[in-house]
């Protein structure tokens, strides 16, 4: 368990160029009061005591505070949070929050996102601190709900999890004849989720009495629903159906209030208004933004339709936004509802190149249709995006997609390279083609795969036929040991296929290595690296992804993944002459 001093002190001083005169004396107070020590206990007990020692408020409007969060991290959930916030001052209101005492009735929050609008609350309540604000999503403050945080659940990957948490609640509390209830806060996007409907047809079934569900009906995810949530589908499963101004704090209290008076289990819909989904800061605001690499696959993909001619089916589960689709070509959006985005692929006629366009927690949620769809589909690709930031994904989500049978996994960082996958797919029509896309901002490289995709490319050749040392580098990770090796020179291998097939003269070349260090902004387990020396038998040092992905914005995960340029440098410094003469012959 770490203290409060060693969570929040690094990033709430990186934060202080960022704060306003008065934020910035109140951070310093509150970080002095830290150092004097005592603060050792459960986190959430010493944010209320560190609270207690510096009263002193810089705002008294949780929607102030809301806004400075998201300016000072300069991303996040804003609009979310903002739509909720008066659902949660009605949480509050009716003490469903417990700030050191016993709640009427138990609080799951299924909207896992809008955790920051919980803690600005807090904060103007006088029980959370301003120091640890300033370091939302800047590897201090998570954005998702977690219990170290007084929350009764904890939230990583998928929206949907929340509503089966208050379920599962619901029936051990039921089981052990408490006849508390439980309230979980949902949001409308949520409920299109294939789980929740799972959760709402068992309890209903079940008889569950003691289950009150409280829906941001918003009519947004990341992009606009079809259509309002419909209180008919919610009326099938919960016998009473509320309907109430979201915007409104005082008639929601009243309305969740009496709900939770009355017996039996209920829904109460909550009719919010949201804006854009991600947050820009109002200096940002009317400049063009340079598009993340996966946000040009609607460009890449339309230019490939015109090159040949091709008919294109494109779904998506609400992640139209993050791959620049909008205005390229035409796509379907399924919503939240990610496993039907894999299952409309699978009846469509075989000639039509079928594309879902997701990322890393969607497509584990989907699992097992992708493993259906990837045996029985022709001219499957399924775009992964890959950011790991805010709110993060599985580490070794890339190599599951790799596992399944008769998949081809890429991760290209040119278009040429993303022509090649899509080139390859019409080639090889019957096995499904993964593009790992990563949604970070780079100059491509001048030197790619793309006319060699499943092999390998020098982008440093090396002086001998024979070097001591080299680096094997997978996707963006080769744009990252580039950058670093700019000044260094040392051979650098380029693969873009995660199961790369090298060339007799490439293995010759590995082989005579005394040291080689395989790079991947991936799992390392099972990984690139891994695979390449059992493939091989070649004596790869893997530097990968080795432990949790944690909610940090993406310059921060490079930090803490040692793939940032200072940590890769010195890796390289490392791989010099002088020590390759004395480096071990195996890793």
């Amino acid at each position: 368990m770490s203290t409060l001093r060693e969570r929040f002190e690094q990033p709430a001083l990186a934060a202080l160029p960022k704060l306003t005169p008065h934020e910035r004396a109140l951070v310093h107070r509150e970080l002095a009061e830290i150092a004097q020590g005592g603060y050792d206990g459960p986190l959430v007990e010493e944010l209320r005591k560190l609270a207690a020692a510096v009263p002193e408020r810089a705002y008294d409007d949780g929607a102030q505070v809301l806004l400075r969060m998201h300016e000072i991290a300069g991303s996040g959930n804003f609009q979310s949070c903002l739509s909720s916030l008066p659902l949660i001052r009605a949480c509050f209101a009716l003490d469903l929050v417990p700030e050191g005492g016993d709640a009427p009735a138990e609080l799951i929050v299924g909207r896992g996102h809008i955790a920051p609008g919980f803690y600005a609350e807090r904060y103007v309540r006088g029980s959370f601190p301003l120091a640890p604000l300033t370091t939302l999503h800047e590897g201090g403050l998570t954005g998702v709900i977690h219990r170290d945080l007084g929350f009764n659940n904890t939230m990583r990957y998928s929206l949907g999890v929340g509503v089966a948490q208050a379920v599962s609640l619901s029936m051990d509390l039921a089981r052990r004849g408490d006849d508390r209830k439980v309230v979980c806060l949902a949001g409308d996007g949520e409920l299109q989720e294939g789980v929740t409907f799972e959760c709402l047809r068992f309890a209903y079934e079940m008889g569950l009495s003691n289950l009150i569900l409280v829906v941001d009906a918003n009519g947004r995810g990341i992009e606009p629903l079809h259509k309002p949530l419909n209180p008919k589908y919610l009326a099938s499963f919960l016998p009473h159906v509320v309907e109430v101004d979201g915007q409104d704090s005082e008639a929601i209290q009243r309305a969740l209030g009496a709900l939770l008076r009355r017996p039996g289990s209920a829904a109460l819909v909550c009719r919010t208004r949201k804006g854009e989904h991600s947050f820009k800061p109002a200096n940002a605001a009317g400049k063009p933004d340079t598009p993340s690499f996966a946000g040009t696959s609607g460009r890449m993909l339309a230019a490939y339709q015109r090159r040949t001619g091709r008919d294109l089916a494109v779904f998506t589960a609400d992640m139209a936004a993050r791959f620049g689709l909008r205005g390229h070509l035409p796509y379907s959006n399924t919503g939240l509802a990610e496993t039907l985005s894999v299952g409309l692929t699978l009846q469509l006629p075989e000639d039509t190149l079928k594309v879902i366009a997701t990322d890393a927690m969607y497509y584990m949620d989907s699992l097992s249709m992708v493993t259906e769809a990837s045996t029985s589909v022709r001219n499957l690709l399924v775009l992964a995006g890959r950011s790991w930031g805010a709110w993060g994904g599985a580490h070794n989500a890339t190599n599951l997609l790799g596992l399944l049978l008769g998949v081809r996994v890429y991760e290209p960082v040119t278009p040429a390279e993303f022509d090649a996958v899509l080139d390859r797919l019409a080639a090889h029509p019957g096995t499904a083609h993964v593009a790992s896309m990563i949604d970070a901002r780079f100059d491509p490289p001048g030197i790619d795969c793309s006319s060699r995709l499943d092999g390998s490319v020098w982008m440093t050749p090396p002086a001998m036929a024979r070097p001591q040392a080299a680096l094997v580098t997978f996707g963006y990770a080769s744009v990252l040991v580039a950058e670093a090796n700019r000044d260094v020179g040392l051979p650098h291998l380029h693969c873009a296929a995660l199961d790369p097939e090298l060339d007799l003269d490439t293995r010759a070349a590995l082989a005579g290595c005394r040291r080689i260090i395989g790079v991947e902004y991936n799992g390392a387990q099972g990984g690139f690296g891994e695979r390449l020396r059992a493939k091989y038998l070649l004596p790869i040092e893997v530097h990968g992804i080795r432990h949790d992905i944690a909610n940090r914005v993406h310059a921060r995960q490079l930090a803490l993944h040692g793939m940032d340029p200072q940590t890769l440098r010195g890796l390289l410094a490392r791989l010099d002459a002088k020590e390759v003469d004395h480096a071990p012959a195996h890793a």
